[in-house]
Order: C-alpha cells, then structure tokens, then sequence
C-alpha cells in the first residue's frame, strides 16, 4: 500500500459519548462530513492515511474515532453482547456526532463498521447523505465463522497481542471482545437485512473477490434490500480490506461516489 507523505497525519484527541471516552480526529472541511467506522480490529491509527486521502480528494470535513474498547479510547470493561454493533448504531455513533456538531454525513465503514454504518442509516435519525460500505456483513455465514476462529489460533499461538498492543491500550481485551462476540452460539442468527427497506439514501458496497469473511450473497443481500440507489463492486484479487489490499482502485471509486453525490445534491 502505498502513503502519500503530503497527507498529514491525524491528530486524536477525546470526547465523550454513550458514558465512554473516546479518541477521534476531526479535520476541517466541507459539509456533509465524512465518518469513518473501523473494522472489528481496527481504531483511529489503523486507517492509516485513508480518511484523510478520501477527505482530501472530495473536500470534505474528515471524523474518524475509535470505539469504545478500542484504540486509546475506553478500555472494554465488559463481554460485548449479541446486540453489540446495534448499541454503538443507535447510542454511541448518534451522541458523538451530536456532540460534534455533524448532521447528515457520509457514513464510511468497513466490515463491523460497515454494518454499523448500515445499521445507523436504517434505524435512527442520522439521515446520512450517503453510505459507502467495504466487506459488510448483513448476516452471519460459515466463512466468517471460520476465519474468526482461525484469527483466535493465531492470537494464542503468536506474537499477534504484542502487535496489536500498539495500537490498543488493552490487545487482549479488544480482541476477545470482537471475537467472543461472533462466536456465541447466539450470535449465528444476527442478521440486519431487516433495517435495508429503510436506507432510501445512495450506497457504494465494496468488496474483495477473495474476502475470506464474507462471501458475494453479502452484497447480493445488500442491493437487494435496500431502499435506495446501491452500486455494487466486486474487486479481484483483494480479501477482507479492499482499502488496503486495491488502494488505488478503492479510493477512486469511493471518490467518485462522494463527488458525484454532492454534485447532484449541490454541495459545496
């Protein structure tokens, strides 16, 4: 993957949502503001330079943060729930953004960020301009079962905690909270192709040809569920991250889509 050094890198700093303090970078820019939510692994210091490369190519006011349990944010005190990615939808992501003053942006997320950018479209009042999702999960399949449970024999079995720790105030606890979760006997019924008919803004679904957590019925589940406009693209050769694994590709196409909706809205 390759960086551009002219990009500056973000700046964390904390506020408050849902009773948990979290780490985020907001650079300045136009509305509607790009929101970045990160992956069941990631926070703030793992997008690397995308958010600011996307923000930079559309103009756009930049927000990313980490979740709570997540990142330099709250250390996670509790298993996550069934419900987990519901809860930060509709309590945690609304809070934060009332908090800092954004209405009706553009929700960017990638896989459990996906889902909740999917989820806080279809079931509160953020009203998102539009959505831009890479690897989503609408619903639980084989393969993502058993890729998690493959990433739990990594944890044990190499240096993966010591690498993740330096992004995360608590290694452990970030990844027993995301891998638990998927894991209870429960969790295999989660399924949110129930809030789709209520997402009436465009949406760019993204996803890797050889995603090993997810396979193509995602995006087939996705476009025909939704209640709006989709565009559907499945990229070769890429897996699970298609902003790091097809940067270039995935960055244009995400580009377009922002600036072609703001030309048709009239944004500045």
């Amino acid at each position: 993957m390759r960086e551009n050094p002219d990009v500056a890198a973000p700046l964390p700093t904390f506020a408050t949502a849902n009773g948990h303090t979290l780490e985020y970078s907001d650079l300045p820019g136009s509305d509607p503001a790009l929101v970045f939510l990160h992956e069941g692994l990631g926070c703030l210091a793992l997008w690397r330079g995308f958010p600011q490369r996307i923000a930079a190519a559309t103009g756009r006011r930049c927000l990313a943060y980490s979740r709570y349990g997540y990142g330099q944010s709250d250390i996670l005190r509790e298993a996550f729930t069934k419900d987990y990615m519901h809860l930060e939808a509709q309590a945690a992501l609304p809070d934060l953004l009332n908090g800092l003053g954004i209405r009706n942006p553009i929700l960017i997320g990638h896989s459990d960020g996906a889902s909740i950018a999917l989820l806080a479209a279809g079931s509160t009042g953020i009203r998102p301009a539009g959505v831009v999702v890479l690897a989503p999960h609408v619903f639980v399949e084989d393969i993502s079962i058993a890729s998690i449970q493959a990433a739990g024999q990594t944890f044990a079995t190499t240096d993966m905690q010591a690498r993740m720790a330096r992004y995360h105030r608590d290694s452990a606890r970030t990844f027993r909270g995301w891998h638990d979760a998927w894991l209870r006997p429960d969790f295999r019924d989660w399924n949110i192709e129930g809030c789709l008919p209520s997402i009436d803004c465009p949406v760019l679904a993204i996803q890797g040809e050889d995603d090993e957590y997810g396979t193509e019925a995602q995006l087939t589940a996705l476009a025909a569920g939704l209640g709006g406009p989709c565009n559907v693209t499945l990229l070769p050769n890429c897996g699970h991250a298609p902003h790091k694994d097809q940067q270039e590709r995935t960055e244009a196409l995400i580009s377009k889509f922002i600036n072609g909706l703001l030309e048709r809205t009239g944004a500045p």
